[in-house]
């Protein structure tokens, strides 16, 4: 299934140095082309668990996912990366 703008996202890896891990969801805020021809990015939004943003960052489309009917939200801290 595709991603689409404005939809809830989860990323299939970690961002690192954003301090974000695989199954965090995200908002797909827009779709930015790559500026050498390479792959499609994503901007994302993320929240916290009370609704603040506190992050805008850019990732390649590849590491983002849609949420599924299966899945479950969990709660962690944002300086515990695995």
């Amino acid at each position: 299934m595709a991603v689409a703008q404005f939809q809830r996202v989860a990323l299939n890896r970690d961002v690192k140095e954003h301090q974000l891990c695989a199954g965090d969801v995200a908002y797909l805020v827009d779709f930015v082309p790559h500026p050498a021809g390479g792959e499609t990015g994503c901007v994302l939004e993320v929240f916290n668990a009370l609704g603040e943003s506190i992050a805008v960052v850019v990732v390649p489309l590849s590491a983002v996912e849609p949420l599924a009917a299966d899945e479950v939200l969990a709660v962690r801290r944002l300086n515990e990366i695995a």
